[in-house]
């Protein structure tokens, strides 16, 4: 069920996003030396973790709903994210590069500014057929050392509702970025059944990466279900920043390319948890929705 997949994606960093959600009222320097201190305070999670780059995730799961949460330092100085990503148009731009978005165009609704999504299958399918899922989008604090982006949607496919998005940003000490990006969303009856549909069927054998512990072989054990899910989706959604990012560097004409193969070449590099197709598909299938974006 690919629209289960996208769920677990936005949710996983938002139910962590009661930190943020104080942040919220802070001066943009405050927030940027809070957000800072909690990097500081996870120093060796950062050193030393099976990522192998400065990166800690954490999930969580409730009866009602799921979040996740991923802390990293990007190898971009904050001059370059802040700008970056304080635009919805910038985001599309981000969006598109997971396998299940099939469309995303931003709007103005009178003085607010709206995402509105797109969420399909892993193939090229009739724009009438994918999930529509409309974020209204908010540049809650911004400032020389901080950023902090939130995205909200009231309404998600098949039961689930209240999604929302937080992205913060301030500078690293040694001139990268240090970035947050929390997730999460609640689900009624309904999605709960077709959650768990999911993951006795096509999911049942797809992991996350939380370490639960070793199996007898000495292989590390990883967390399954519903928070395995999350934490996938998760992680394609930071790759998606990162790989955003980093195409900035490169000509205009090609940045999107660039940022397509590399979120595919990262996603690869977890290949136990974030396999779906290979590299000519994916290339082809996203080229057709970027077209289809672009042209509006």
């Amino acid at each position: 069920m690919y629209w289960l997949r996208w769920i677990a994606c936005a949710a996983a960093p938002f139910l962590g996003a009661g930190a943020a959600g104080s942040d919220e009222t802070m001066r943009p320097s405050v927030a940027a030396a809070a957000l800072q201190g909690r990097f500081a305070a996870m120093r060796d999670d950062l050193d030393q973790n099976a990522f192998k780059r400065p990166l800690r995730m954490i999930s969580t799961e409730a009866p009602t709903g799921a979040s996740g949460e991923i802390h990293a330092i990007v190898d971009h100085p904050f001059s370059t994210t802040g700008a970056a990503l304080a635009k919805p148009a910038q985001w599309c731009d981000v969006l598109i590069l997971h396998l299940n978005t099939k469309y995303c165009r931003p709007s103005t609704d009178g003085r607010d500014a709206v995402i509105h999504l797109r969420i399909g299958k892993k193939h090229d399918q009739p724009m009438e057929q994918a999930y529509r899922v409309d974020f209204a989008y908010r540049v809650a604090a911004q400032g020389p050392n901080y950023l902090q982006v939130t995205l909200d949607a009231r309404e998600g496919p098949v039961g689930t509702s209240d999604y929302r998005i937080v992205l913060e940003a301030a500078p690293a000490p040694d001139g990268r970025s240090l970035v947050r990006l929390s997730y999460s969303y609640t689900f009624g009856i309904a999605g709960r059944l077709a959650m768990q549909a999911y993951l006795s069927t096509a999911g049942r054998d797809k992991v996350g990466f939380t370490v639960t512990g070793t199996l007898a072989d000495g292989t590390p054990q990883l967390i399954a279900g519903a928070r395995g899910m999350m934490e996938r989706n998760t992680m394609r959604y930071f790759l998606a920043i990162d790989a955003y990012l980093g195409a900035l560097s490169a000509p205009v004409d090609g940045r999107m390319e660039k940022s397509l193969r590399d979120w595919y070449a990262g996603s690869e590099r977890h290949r136990r948890q974030l396999h779906e197709m290979e590299q000519a598909e994916y290339l082809a299938m996203k080229r057709i929705e970027v077209l289809r974006q672009r042209a509006g």
